[in-house]
């Protein structure tokens, strides 16, 4: 693979006390440098669950590897919920801005008028490819191969073996070992575990792309640690040992099993001399989802070696589906060797809608100015410590009944966050600086804050209804996957898939 870079980045350079305007050459250097791009985000796995951020008994040393190669957003905040995530990413904006306001029932699917990542990449020469989930409609004119992705290789709808009476739903009886895949259109029987078929023809893919002379974004989507919690036999059998419940076995197997194929990926760029060719980005969708916050099915209370096996979450509040910061906060890694410092934090706030700026940066293009409302992180990147202008985050979970007026729920389910408070539900805030999981609330010694909080989210939120296009669509009668699925077991019949050699 052949990379021109315009400017040589020098390593060193980037410390503290280095002036905004030498931060601002420095991000420059990387500004249309054309990496090749993978994106790996799991779904529901959140912050905890990670090795490298203090779990007390998973096993996570391929992201823990990761995390020491890498520069760390160690604030990072998404959605609450999947498709929401999955759409600020392709768009730079936020969810509900792209029509999404739940993840089911229509209101999963990502507005025809938004001009997505892979469209915008492709400017500059990208080949894209998506593996595994993509949850922003299942209708042929929401899929992703018609949105930009020239590889794809996913599941329907939020889950394998999902279905809702709606347009979302999975291929029909689809389970977690053996699953059929859309394949660039074509439905075919798969061998395995879902994790490692997405991996395996993801890897595939980006071998067959180091033969040409052009750059790839590969956004490889794990469907796992989502539930059902299952996971291949010999990565739950530890916790089962170990006196877990089922449940968590499955959870806490399905991110170890994440682990060992995301260090199969890492080894094969080694191999394949792309490593220092690529960045490498490792991400969640959303907070850690309940599979990882019950208490023990046997109350065993400590491993051998003392370690305590109740829930963590990093002294967060709040899993999936929650606006305080264990909600929305998720793991950001970002790998490029040579060009971007390994073992360096960024404390400044950032979000799923800035991943399509700072991308589109490195391949020297941008999306639509009207619509892409993120900031580029590369001047983070490059120096953790220059001048970032402070901003609000807005969060809201959405969720309510179809049909229903979403005014009713303006002051219900939302968090406004900036880099030193987080104003949730309308009446608590939080000092995020002093009080990171969130035991004290302080609203009533910060009524300015509190103010120009509130006043910044009722003008977002006036502004954002209008772009809630799914509030009135009508439950689709019949479901693609099943429709197609059926079309071509009557013609064809459903291929086996042929794994790539590796």
């Amino acid at each position: 693979m052949r990379i021109s870079l315009v400017l040589t980045l020098l390593l060193g350079v980037v410390v503290c006390g280095v002036s905004p305007a030498a931060a601002k050459e420095d991000a420059a250097k990387l500004e249309g440098t054309k990496p090749n791009i993978i994106v790996v985000i799991t779904d529901d796995q959140g912050y905890g669950p990670v090795g490298a951020h203090g779990h007390p008994w998973i096993r996570t040393p391929n992201m823990d590897e990761l995390y020491s190669q890498s520069t760390r957003f160690t604030r990072f905040l998404v959605a609450p919920t999947c498709s929401p995530t999955r759409s600020a990413l392709m768009t730079g904006r936020h969810p509900m801005r792209n029509g999404i306001t739940h993840t089911i029932l229509e209101r999963e699917r990502m507005t025809l008028d938004a001009t997505t990542l892979p469209q915008v990449l492709a400017k500059a020469g990208y080949k894209s490819g998506i593996f595994g989930k993509w949850h922003l409609g299942d209708e042929d004119s929401h899929q992703p191969g018609n949105r930009g992705f020239d590889k794809v290789f996913i599941h329907g709808a939020g889950g394998i073996g999902q279905a809702y009476d709606c347009s979302c739903a999975d291929a029909p009886g689809n389970e977690y070992f053996n699953p059929v895949i859309n394949s660039n259109g074509t439905f075919v029987k798969t061998q395995g575990y879902c994790t490692n078929i997405f991996f395996s023809e993801a890897l595939g893919w980006i071998k067959e792309q180091k033969e040409t002379d052009e750059p790839f974004f590969a956004y490889i989507a794990t469907n796992a640690p989502h539930g059902p919690f299952i996971a291949p036999e010999e990565n739950e059998k530890r916790f089962l040992d170990l006196g877990f419940s089922e449940k968590e076995a499955g959870f806490y197997g399905m991110i170890e099993n994440i682990d060992e194929n995301l260090g199969k990926l890492m080894a094969k760029l080694d191999a394949w001399g792309l490593e220092k060719d690529t960045v490498l980005i490792f991400m969640s969708d959303n907070g850690m989802t309940g599979g990882g916050s019950g208490r023990l099915g046997k109350q065993i209370g400590e491993t051998p070696s003392g370690e305590n096996l109740f829930p963590y979450n990093a002294e967060m509040k709040g899993l999936k589906g929650s606006p305080d910061e264990g909600g929305v906060r998720v793991p950001f890694f970002i790998r490029w060797p040579g060009k971007i410092e390994p073992g360096q934090d960024v404390d400044r706030i950032a979000a799923h809608i800035d991943l399509y700026p700072t991308l589109t940066a490195l391949a020297g293009v941008s999306g639509p100015k009207d619509q892409v409302e993120g900031r580029s992180l590369l001047p983070l990147v490059e120096n953790p410590k220059s001048k970032w202008k402070d901003r609000y985050l807005f969060t809201h979970c959405g969720r309510w009944k179809t049909g229903e007026d979403p005014n009713k729920y303006q002051w219900q389910k939302f968090a406004v966050r900036n880099q030193r408070y987080r104003f949730v539900n309308n009446n608590a805030l939080f000092d995020m600086h002093k009080d990171p999981g969130q035991t004290k609330n302080v609203i009533e010694e910060h009524p300015e804050v509190v103010n120009k909080m509130r006043a910044a989210y009722d003008e977002w939120w006036q502004g954002t209804v209008p772009m809630m296009v799914n509030e009135d669509a009508e439950m689709s009668p019949t479901r693609p996957y099943h429709v197609r699925y059926y079309k071509q077991l009557e013609s064809s019949g459903i291929p086996d898939w042929t794994p790539p050699a590796l």
